[in-house]
């Protein structure tokens, strides 16, 4: 804790400079105060966390970091969110910290859920796999410029149809196509572009809007097999990064959905490796990677997204490893044991100053029964804040199906702050799967409401005029919820698709999210 102590001392150091450093002018007490405190606010925003170590990193039995651009500094240009003033959703969750930061907006109390349109992605490449969209699943959403738009319809002329506005939605489907979907009438608006396999994660597109969209293949049906870059304005294939023969992993599937961060994008595989990615213009090369070996040895895969707080990143694997990384470097700063798999993406969230992390496992290594650890940690130290269990067991048949948390959690604001909400599969008798509310400080469960089936869905938020939270979500057969968010009193149920695996977005009073089937369902909330 020396460290952390020194490290806090020094920002409230930086911040006394900055509020004591002189200046001209005629500026009121009044202005000249607001101008300091954002002055001071926007130059501790910009400090990185502190490159050390923490003890726990020892339970690690292998860590190898490779660097392949020399002349390329590994340093962070700049820490911000370069999600944040994009008119769109560009990358799972929309944002580095994957605390969805799109909201939709609805009035009064709303109890009806309603179809907009269903564009069909067709049957896909394997009876198995089909089309639609899969676990993660997230559609993108883009609100083009003129600028941008007349660019597209110049350079991918023979890809675009009458459709194509401004407002586009994109999704990789396991149908192993990205699909492109005029947003008002759900009608195609270019041709699809084909990755030859199916796609399970969420597409990401760099924040830049350079046009690069990084897409990761899930399913090795046909080779080559592994990550693809290609751009949006042209359609051509920027990247293709093959099997990666010095993974301590063979399996070269990429279902996490990359994030960019200064000069860079950085991207876990399923292969044990985190992948630092040289951006420039529109090229992307290879600039270094991390790989790691848990407690018991093993080289996990990583699923789950990796979450970024300024220069540290946080990725989970599928063996229960929980990794700070120092993205500057690629230094590992700490390591927590997260009991099981945990596929479920990490929310970060800032709480006075300090950034705090919430993760849950599943039920998979622990047998056929057990528990979904449901934690919040320190992000800065990897010191647990609390931690709570939810009961489930796994079903086996065709497909071994796991139990505990799949589902990304929601944080709650207005009437909800204080509080965050995932789903938990459960496999109880009348509890196949729960929403679960829980409170951010103590951990302590507010609510367990049996839902119809379970979910790995992930649940956005819609506010009224009275900044009340409404929660939207879908379940593995199909039906959609409306919920009170305070209460968890459910408002409206329908049966609409195959499966709402996927995770939704939501613009406004609309909500975009694929099935597992054939359909990319656009949705009314009223």
């Amino acid at each position: 804790m020396k460290k952390i102590n020194l490290y806090l001392v020094a920002l409230i150091s930086l911040m006394g400079t900055y509020a004591c450093g002189s200046g001209g002018g005629a500026k009121s007490v009044e202005n000249q105060a607001d101008s300091i405190k954002k002055d001071s606010l926007a130059k501790v925003a910009q400090t990185p966390h502190p490159d050390t170590t923490y003890a726990s990193v020892k339970k690690l039995k292998a860590i190898k970091i490779d660097t392949f651009l020399k002349d390329v500094p590994g340093k962070l240009e700049s820490y911000e969110n370069l999600y944040a003033n994009v008119d769109g959703i560009l990358t799972f969750r929309g944002a580095p910290s994957r605390e969805t930061p799109f909201v939709g907006k609805v009035k009064g109390t709303p109890s009806t859920v309603k179809v907009d349109w269903a564009f069909s992605t067709g049957g896909g490449m394997t009876p198995r796999w089909g089309g639609g969209s899969g676990w993660t699943g997230q559609p993108l959403y883009v609100n083009w410029s003129d600028a941008q738009l007349k660019r597209i319809k110049t350079e991918a002329a023979q890809y675009v149809k009458p459709e194509l506005k401004n407002k586009e939605i994109i999704v990789g489907s396991l149908a192993g196509k990205v699909f492109f979907i005029d947003f008002e009438t759900g009608k195609a608006s270019r041709e699809p572009y084909n990755i030859n396999n199916p796609i399970k994660g969420t597409t990401s597109i760099h924040p830049s809007l350079n046009g690069n969209i990084f897409v990761g293949q899930g399913i090795n049906t046909t080779s080559p097999f592994g990550a693809v870059v290609f751009n949006l304005y042209n359609h051509k294939q920027v990247s293709f990064f093959p099997v990666d023969r010095n993974a301590w992993r063979a399996w070269g599937a990429y279902d996490s959905s990359p994030i960019a961060v200064g000069q860079f994008v950085f991207r876990p595989g399923e292969n044990n490796t985190l992948y630092k990615l040289y951006c420039k213009g529109d090229s992307v090369k290879l600039h270094s990677t991390l790989r790691f070996r848990g407690e018991n040895g093993n080289a996990a895969g990583m699923e789950s997204s990796i979450a970024i707080h300024r220069n540290y990143g946080y990725v989970a694997d599928s063996d229960g490893n929980i990794l700070c990384v120092n993205l500057d470097n690629l230094n590992v700063v700490w390591h927590y044991r997260n009991h099981d798999d945990t596929d479920a993406s990490i929310v970060v969230v800032e709480e006075n100053g300090v950034p705090f992390l919430y993760t849950g496992c599943e039920i998979d290594s622990q047998g056929a029964e057990g528990f979904s650890w449901f934690t919040k940690l320190n992000g800065l130290t990897g010191e647990e804040v609390w931690t709570t269990q939810i009961d489930g067991r796994c079903i086996d048949g065709k497909k071994k199906v796991e139990g505990g948390m799949f589902s990304t959690p929601l944080v709650g604001h207005g009437d909800c702050e204080g509080m965050i909400f995932s789903h938990f599969v459960t496999h109880k008798a009348g509890r196949l799967g729960e929403f679960v509310a829980f409170d951010r400080k103590t951990g302590k469960t507010i609510y367990r409401i049996p839902l119809k089936n379970y979910s790995w869905s992930s649940p956005v938020a819609l506010y009224n005029e009275k900044n009340e939270l409404f929660i939207f979500t879908g379940d593995v057969v199909g039906n959609v919820y409306l919920m009170r968010g305070k209460t968890g009193e459910i408002l409206h149920t329908s049966h609409v698709a195959n499966n709402f695996e996927s995770s939704p977005i939501v613009i406004g009073n609309k909500v975009v999210c694929g099935s597992r089937g054939t359909q990319i369902y656009k949705m009314s909330i009223e």
